[in-house]
């Protein structure tokens, strides 16, 4: 059975990303310090929330140091007060190993290993007027060629959707979750937020807006599905690692599926079916990708091997995804479009 098959895309994509017209949520999770898992993944993380296959959550996330951002020109007054509660609260021992500020775990009752999660974006909402783009020497894609530290505060104009970036720059604004994933095996222990991985994780895909969905194989009792590092825009490869960061709430509905078994992690957009490769070699993770690619279009649209191979040179769009965090990421982009209805 096909991806589209099983999601019901919302037809009016763009009128979910800056307000609500959905009924409300089952569930809503706000920022505490008693909801952050900052920098981790983990199996043994306990979950702030449980819900049933089915259910709707309104996740609340947040990004950013609040003295870094007053220091960078936001005024005190549009920092979120549940930035500056979790950092004056969690204390450091409770940070790390990565540095994302995730909003959960959210178990899924009757979740089991070997099972998919399949996570339904239903909304996405900026909760601030602002984002920024940071880099530092030592980290992004040109580590050894930019000196010190520099933040660069980017005014969103969220009617427009357009963020300024300089006099006579403006970017589109397309909010999405740089990182949305699930425990990994119990045997990996608690894994840095930073590098994605077969959880997903930090994917930093900038095709799941609102009215996309993200499949995710499940490896922990309870899926444990964590959420932040929220973007206002990004361009592909983030490459001085930052993207345009931001505070987002999303709608999230999780459906529990024991008829599907994946390997790495897809996504399904009203356009687009998309596989994915991941690793820290970017040779390696598009044959990774590729071989998704092969397997999605040999199960799903039946062709042979062979057949899939050259399909996928022909029309699919393999696009890197980011080349900083360590483990890098290439998406196989399946256009929809090259299949007659019914196929």
């Amino acid at each position: 059975m096909e991806l589209s098959s099983r999601l019901q895309i919302v037809p009016l994509l763009g009128s979910f990303l800056f307000g609500s017209l959905l009924p409300a949520a089952d569930h809503a999770l706000k920022v505490t310090p008693q909801t952050i898992a900052w920098g981790y993944y983990w199996s043994a993380a306990k979950p702030v929330l449980t819900v049933k296959s089915g259910d709707t959550v309104e996740i609340q996330t947040v990004s950013g140091n609040p003295e870094r951002l007053e220091q960078a020109g936001v005024a005190a007054d549009q920092i979120p007060p549940a930035l500056r509660t979790i950092y004056k609260e969690i204390p450091q021992d409770q940070r790390g190993p990565g540095g994302h500020l995730l909003t959960g775990p959210v178990a899924i009752e009757g979740a089991e290993p070997g099972d998919v999660l399949e996570v339904r974006i239903r909304e996405i909402r900026m909760d601030v007027p602002y984002a920024y783009n940071t880099f530092r020497k030592g980290s992004g894609f040109l580590p050894d060629e930019f000196e010190g530290t520099k933040m660069k505060v980017i005014p969103l104009d969220r009617e427009r959707k357009v963020g300024t970036f300089a006099p006579g720059i403006e970017l589109p604004l397309k909010p999405f979750f740089g990182s949305m994933g699930i425990a990994p095996p119990e045997s990996a222990g608690k894994v840095n937020s930073a590098p994605p991985g077969i959880h997903a994780g930090n994917l930093d895909n900038k095709e799941l807006v609102a009215g996309t969905t993200l499949f995710i194989p499940v490896h922990a009792k309870g899926a444990l599905f964590e959420v932040g590092d929220g973007h206002a825009g990004m361009g592909n490869g983030e490459v001085d690692i930052t993207a345009m960061e931001t505070s987002l709430t999303g709608v999230f509905q999780f459906i529990l599926r024991k008829d599907m078994h994946l390997k790495w992690p897809r996504a399904e957009t009203p356009t687009h079916w998309i596989t994915m490769g991941l690793d820290p070699d970017l040779t390696e993770a598009t044959k990774i990708a590729v071989h998704e690619t092969l397997d999605f279009l040999m199960s799903e649209k039946k062709l042979t091997r062979e057949e899939a191979y050259m399909l996928a040179s022909v029309a699919v769009d393999f696009d890197i995804t980011q080349l900083v965090d360590g483990t890098k990421g290439v998406h196989g982009m399946i256009p929809k479009s090259i299949f007659k209805k019914g196929q």
